[in-house]
């Protein structure tokens, strides 16, 4: 019996769409969207008892988070994060031990390792974590408190730290850039051809998430998932203007404006993430559970614009 955090997310929905056959029960916060499972409804903190949904329980993957907003409103973010993503992913470790659990699966972040990397220079596994912003750090900081709980107790710890996730229903800036490339306006994308972004499509995360369930080499190791295909921007937009059905007309816009309007308008930072590079190597994901991404990029983008064509019918 495998439980999953979060079920109520993009992450754990598309879990449970996927795989059918596995034997699950489903914890999150807000109320369950998915009748035919057994459901506990329960916030993940510090201070929550999960006993009841961890009985028989022998697999945990643990996709609740609290996520990576812009513009947080709140008083002391890194404490609010640090609640959740650290305190409270403890806290379940802990209870998931002590009710037998044998592996727990954590669902991290590729900010763990940074926010960009330089051209030809990736992340990889092991590279020393650093993280820059709150969220990376709060689950920076889980991943070593959960390894070291790892080699005190005996329970099998698997890291799994995606980059940008995308796929049908997806929400925030890549949604928002799809609906833009929708309307089949010129776009001012053409000169942002050098850079590199590592993205990993929902179906590929999720078969990887499958497969360090019951792989034994997956035990106390750490993963980069992408979709093994790097793009820049520019080609991103390609890709889904090709998959969105629409004629892809890129102007070629200098990135020196773009930094300009970047900082006059306080939004360098902003700028930064779309001018930049993010690439990570997952050799060591593919050589040691030897396993390659089931779904190439242009699938994953042709899912994702059909169900947001499908949505905006």
């Amino acid at each position: 019996m495998i439980l999953i955090t979060g079920s109520n997310g993009f992450l754990g929905s598309y879990f449970l769409k996927g795989n059918p056959h596995l034997k699950v029960r489903l914890m999150d916060r807000n109320n369950s969207n998915h009748p035919n499972y057994e459901f506990f409804q329960a916030s993940i903190d510090s201070c929550a008892s999960y006993t009841d949904a961890l009985i028989g329980i022998k697999t945990v993957v643990h996709c609740a988070a609290r996520v990576h907003v812009m513009n947080d409103a709140s008083d002391d973010p890194l404490s609010s994060y640090r609640e959740v993503n650290t305190a409270g992913t403890m806290n379940l470790a802990r209870q998931a031990f002590q009710a037998g659990v044998k592996r727990f699966i954590f669902i991290s972040s590729i900010k763990v390792n940074g926010e960009s990397t330089l051209i030809g220079q990736p992340f990889c596994s092991n590279d020393t974590r650093n993280p820059e912003e709150f969220y990376g750090q709060s689950k920076s900081e889980a991943e070593v408190q959960l390894l070291q709980y790892a080699e005190e107790t005996g329970l099998e710890v698997v890291i799994i730290r995606p980059t940008l996730v995308y796929g049908p229903g997806v929400k925030a800036n890549f949604a928002s850039l799809l609906k833009l490339t929708s309307k089949g306006l010129p776009l001012p994308f053409g000169c942002i051809t050098d850079n590199k972004r590592s993205l990993v499509s929902v179906k590929n995360l999720v078969d990887l998430i499958v497969t360090c369930i019951d792989h034994p080499k997956a035990a106390n190791q750490v993963f980069l998932v992408s979709d093994d295909h790097d793009v820049s921007t520019a080609s991103m937009v390609k890709n889904m203007s090709q998959a969105l059905g629409k004629s892809s007309r890129l102007l070629p816009v200098p990135l020196w404006c773009y930094r300009l309007v970047g900082k006059l308008a306080g939004k360098t930072d902003v700028v930064n993430r779309l001018l930049g590079s993010l690439e990570v190597d997952i050799t060591h994901t593919k050589d040691t559970l030897g396993w390659v991404p089931p779904q190439t990029l242009e699938q994953g983008f042709k899912e994702t614009a059909e169900a947001f064509i499908n949505k905006n019918k």
